[in-house]
């Protein structure tokens, strides 16, 4: 089976006994789980069918948040949540890269250099809607890091997902972007570049950056990503995705893995083979520290502005209020999970618990 759980199982022992020493406590922790993944090492549920007398064994999932075959369940999961909090408005998502100056840093500083990408695109992105050429208000932000490119290279970046408008200064009024215009990205880039390097400087890692990281072009993008639960939908899959899903895994032979990639410029497939020790990498430097938040909420969508969205989708003519107690009694009131026979399609009948092997399945990672 080409997966990256089959990678782990088959190449990870090795890695881990090259590099054991230097690798950090979440690298560990991914491993492992990633390989226990959905086998009786962490136990789960027996199911029998009563029609073909087939019995069936669901094993519990690791949960880590790095993990391809755990993420989609919580995608879901968030974007329903997300419905409470929609404004039935245009939305932008805007993208801020760091170059490649700054990668050494900030694959060996992951918690003060992606805090500050993350304080520094904010409040640029902010800073520039609130001028009246452009927005002249308090715009809504939901953030997610990403760290990977295409091959599995390391590409630190942050995507924002922005209503198209903002809410003036006195909570008055909403005004709304000017059609499929939101800000000038090469003001942006300069800002954001600017609020950046100056958060840095309180650091003792900008003497660890070149100089001429300061003088280059930073790069943001911003483009219109359709109205209201279209974009919704647009972003999840950047907030859950892994740096790699199984379905790009095409072939695990010889010591080497070889995977597929869609190229940026052109969109067509490629294909790209890694021996199996600078795949696992590739992979392990988009590993999170542990504890740190990936998805981040600003302006509007803050948890203290979070109270006027009602009041701002019933302004800009939201249709449906009842979603969140609809959503928060389905939280509430869970419904049994029911298993497919996965040869004749009937329902199975739960039999008992699988005890795990070896420990809980543990926290997402």
């Amino acid at each position: 089976m080409t997966s990256l759980a089959a990678i782990i199982r088959q190449y990870g022992a090795v890695y881990q006994a090259k590099y054991g020493n230097r690798l950090l406590p979440s690298h560990q922790r991914t491993l492992r789980d990633i390989a226990d993944c959905r086998t009786a090492t962490l136990g789960g549920h027996v199911y029998h069918c009563d029609v073909c007398e087939q019995t069936h064994y669901q094993y519990h999932s690791c949960q880590n948040r790095h993990c391809p075959q755990c993420q989609h369940q919580q995608g879901q999961q968030w974007l329903e949540r997300q419905q409470a909090t929609l404004l039935p408005v245009p939305y932008f998502m805007v993208t801020f890269t760091i170059p490649s100056g700054l990668h050494k840093v900030a694959r060996g500083h992951q918690k003060a250099v992606y805090n500050i990408l993350f304080r520094a695109s904010a409040t640029a992105l902010q800073e520039l809607a609130w001028d009246p050429r452009y927005v002249g208000g308090q715009i809504g932000m939901v953030g997610v890091l990403h760290t990977w490119g295409r091959k599995l290279n390391y590409h630190p970046h942050v995507h924002y997902l922005v209503p198209a408008g903002g809410l003036s200064a006195d909570g008055e009024h909403w005004l709304s972007a000017r059609g499929n215009f939101l800000i000038p990205v090469k003001a942006l880039s300069i800002l954001f570049r600017a609020k950046f390097r100056d958060a840095l400087k309180k650091t003792e890692l900008f003497e660890f950056v070149p100089a001429e990281v300061w003088q280059q072009d930073w790069i943001t993008h911003c483009k219109p990503v359709g109205k209201g639960e279209g974009a919704l939908k647009y972003l999840a899959p950047y907030i859950f995705r892994v740096a790699i899903g199984n379905r790009r895994i095409l072939k695990i032979a010889d010591g080497k893995v070889t995977f597929r990639y869609r190229e940026s410029d052109t969109g067509t497939w490629r294909t790209c083979t890694l021996t199996a020790e600078e795949f696992l990498r590739r992979f392990l430097q988009h590993v999170l520290p542990k504890g740190f938040v990936k998805v981040r909420y600003y302006g509007l969508f803050s948890p203290s502005r979070r109270y006027l969205l009602p009041l701002l989708q019933l302004w800009l003519g939201a249709d449906d209020f009842t979603q969140e107690a609809q959503f928060t009694q389905a939280e509430t009131e869970p419904t049994p999970a029911i298993v497919i026979c996965p040869t004749c399609g009937h329902v199975m009948r739960w039999i008992q618990k699988v005890r795990p092997r070896a420990r809980c399945p543990p926290r997402t990672g």
